[in-house]
C-alpha cells in the first residue's frame, strides 16, 4: 500500500460529470471533521490507532455474511462432496446449497449468490478440492475450519484477511476491465490488454490511497464521527493542502468519486468499510429552476448521504495497516510503549506527538503492578530542562492523575526538586494534601511551563492555547508580572512571552508581554 498522495493518477471522463454542484463546499459537507492536524506527507507519519482485541475482531469477522457463508459451505462438504474437475458443484448440489445457506425456494440469482461464497471458499482454502485415487472429483473442509469453527482469534483473522486481501485485489480488477478489450472481438490485442493492465494499478493505486486516507481520517476522528462522505474522501486524493478546489477539481472529484464506489462496495461487503452508495437519481437529475433555487439552502445530513458515505472499520483498520507495515510504514498500535520505562515512555510521546496519548498512559500503567514504582519512574522522565520536556512534564501530570492516591509518597518526594517542585505541589494541594504553596520564581516557572507545553502539544493553534493565555494570573499591573517572567530561566520563556503577546485579548497585557519577549530574547543571547 503506496503512502497517501495528494495527486491521483489521471481519471478518465465519466457519465458523472456534474454530479457535484459547482458551488460545492467541502467544509459545509464535512464540517470540521476534515481536521488540522494531518500527519507529514513527505515523512509520510502513520497516526497511533488503538484496535479491539482479537478476540473482538475475530467476533466481528464471523460476523461479516459472506465469512459466515464460507465457514457454512466448508462444514456442509463434511464428509465429502462430489465437484467436477473445475472443483465447481453440480447443479442439484449448488441448489442445495443456497437451500443450506438460508434461502427456501431460491432463485437463479440466489444460486449465483451463493455460488460466489463457494468460490471463495475454495479460494481461500476453507474447502478443498481434488482427485480421489479412484478418480472422483470432490470437495472436502480445509484443515483450518476446526479452529475457525471454534472461535479460534488467529484462525478466523487469518481466514479474514486473505479474504480481505483478495476483494481487495478484485475490487481494482472488477474497476478496470473494459469489456470491449476483455471480451469482445479485439481480446488478443496486446495493446488493448496493457491498457486494461495499466487501468487496473491506477485503480488500486486509487483505492490504496482512499484507504490510508481513511484510516488517518478515522484516527483523527472523534468517537462517533469517522464516517467520510465520499466527496470529501476524493477531494482529499486531488485538493492540494491549503487549496480550494476550482472547478476542474470538481470534474476530478466526480470522476473519482464514481471509481470509488463500486470498489468501496465491494470492500463493504467483507466488514472492512461501512459504505453509502452515492444515489444513482443523482445521474438523471435535470439541472432545472427548480433544483437551482434548492442549491443555495445549506447541505443537510440526508445531502451529504446521497453523495455517498464511507466508513473505516475497526476490521477496516486491522486489514489496512497490516498492508501498510508490509510496505515498510510503522503502523503504531496503542500499548506498542508498554513495554519501555517511564522516561522512555514520556519521550516517545514527546517526540512522536502521540494523537492517543491518553489511552497509551493508560495501558503503560495497566501494565504495572507496582503504583508507586510507575509514579517514580514517571517522575524521573518529567525531569530535564530540554526544549521538549514541557510535554514531558504535561503527559507526567496525566499519568499521575490517573495513578491518584497511590502517587501521592513519590509526589511528595520532589517538592523541592528543580523542574518538579511546582509541578508536585500544585498537584497535591489540588488533592487536598496539606503542602505549602510554592515560592514565587517556582510558581512563575510552572506557569511558564504549562503554557509551554500546550504550546509545544498544538503548534500555536486552536482555541487551548488561547483560553491559556486568557487565564493567565496576571496583576493589575502587567508591566510588573512581566518584569518577573522575562527572568525565568526556562527553556521557552522567549516563545511564551510571544505567544502571550500574540494572543491576549487585552492590548495592555499582550504589549507588556511582547517588550518581555524582547528583554527574553536578549537575555538568551548573551548566555
Amino acid at each position: 500500500m503506496a503512502g497517501r498522495s495528494r495527486n491521483t493518477p489521471e481519471q478518465q471522463p465519466s457519465d458523472a460529470e456534474g454530479l457535484l454542484p459547482a458551488d460545492y463546499d467541502l467544509a459545509e459537507l464535512y464540517g470540521s471533521q476534515s481536521g488540522d492536524e494531518d500527519p507529514d506527507d513527505t515523512a509520510v507519519l502513520i497516526p497511533t490507532i488503538a484496535l479491539p482485541t482479537d478476540r473482538e475482531l475475530a467476533d466481528a469477522a464471523l460476523a461479516v455474511p459472506l465469512i459466515a457463508q464460507v465457514v457454512a459451505l466448508a462444514r456442509w462438504v463434511d464428509p465429502h462432496r462430489d465437484v467436477d474437475e473445475h472443483g465447481d458443484l453440480g447443479p442439484e448440489d449448488r441448489v442445495r446449497a443456497a437451500r443450506m445457506l438460508g434461502i427456501e425456494d431460491p432463485t437463479e440469482e440466489d444460486v449465483i449468490e451463493a455460488m460466489r461464497a463457494w468460490a471463495l471458499a475454495c479460494d481461500l482454502g476453507a474447502v478443498e478440492t481434488g482427485t480421489t485415487e479412484g478418480g472422483a472429483h470432490i470437495a472436502v473442509p480445509g484443515p483450518d475450519l476446526p479452529a475457525v469453527e471454534a472461535g479460534d482469534p488467529a484462525a478466523v483473522l487469518g481466514l479474514w484477511f486473505e479474504a480481505a486481501e483478495l476483494v481487495r485485489e478484485l475490487a481494482a480488477e472488477a474497476e478496470s476491465v473494459d469489456p470491449d478489450v476483455v471480451e469482445g472481438s479485439e481480446r488478443d490485442d496486446p495493446e488493448g490488454l496493457a491498457e486494461v493492465e495499466d487501468a487496473r494499478e491506477q485503480a488500486a493505486e486509487i483505492l490504496d490511497e482512499a484507504l490510508h486516507v481513511l484510516y488517518e481520517a478515522t484516527a483523527f476522528a472523534e468517537p462517533g464521527a469517522e464516517t467520510v462522505p465520499l466527496g470529501v474522501l476524493a477531494a482529499l486524493l486531488v485538493v492540494p493542502e491549503g487549496e480550494e478546489p476550482d472547478e476542474e477539481m470538481l470534474g476530478e472529484i466526480t470522476d473519482l468519486m464514481v471509481v470509488l464506489d463500486p470498489m468501496l462496495a465491494d470492500l463493504a461487503e467483507l466488514g472492512l468499510v461501512e459504505h453509502t452508495p452515492i444515489d444513482p437519481e443523482l445521474f438523471e437529475e435535470e439541472d432545472d429552476d427548480a433544483e437551482a433555487a434548492e442549491a443555495d439552502r445549506p447541505l443537510t445530513d440526508e445531502d451529504a448521504a446521497r453523495f455517498g458515505t464511507v466508513r473505516l472499520t475497526p476490521l477496516g483498520q486491522y486489514a489496512v495497516r497490516e498492508w501498510l507495515i508490509a510496505d515498510g510504514f510503522d503502523a503504531p498500535l496503542v500499548g506498542d510503549l508498554a513495554e519501555l520505562d517511564g522516561p522512555a515512555l514520556l519521550r516517545a510521546l514527546a517526540e512522536n506527538g502521540a494523537q492517543l496519548a491518553e489511552p497509551e498512559l493508560k495501558a503503560w500503567l495497566a501494565a504495572r503492578e507496582d503504583a508507586d514504582a510507575a509514579a517514580r519512574e514517571l517522575l524521573s522522565g518529567g525531569q530535564g530542562h530540554d526544549v521538549q520536556s514541557p510535554v514531558r512534564r504535561y503527559y507526567c501530570v496525566i499519568a499521575l492523575n490517573e495513578l491518584g492516591d497511590s502517587a501521592v509518597p513519590a509526589v511528595r518526594e520532589v517538592v523541592d526538586a528543580p523542574e518538579l517542585g511546582g509541578l508536585a505541589r500544585e498537584w497535591l494541594r489540588a488533592r487536598g494534601e496539606d503542602v505549602e504553596a510554592a515560592d514565587r520564581p517556582v510558581a512563575l516557572w510552572r506557569v511558564v511551563d504549562s503554557v509551554a507545553a500546550v504550546l509545544l502539544l498544538t503548534a500555536g493553534e486552536g482555541g487551548r492555547l488561547q483560553a491559556l493565555v486568557a487565564d493567565l494570573p496576571v496583576t493589575d499591573n502587567p508591566a510588573s508580572y512581566f518584569g518577573e517572567v522575562w527572568r525565568v530561566p526556562h527553556p521557552l520563556t522567549v516563545e511564551v512571552l510571544e505567544v502571550v503577546g500574540a494572543l491576549h485579548l487585552d492590548r495592555k497585557v499582550a504589549k507588556e508581554a511582547r517588550r518581555a519577549a524582547i528583554k527574553a530574547r536578549s537575555l538568551r543571547a548573551r548566555g
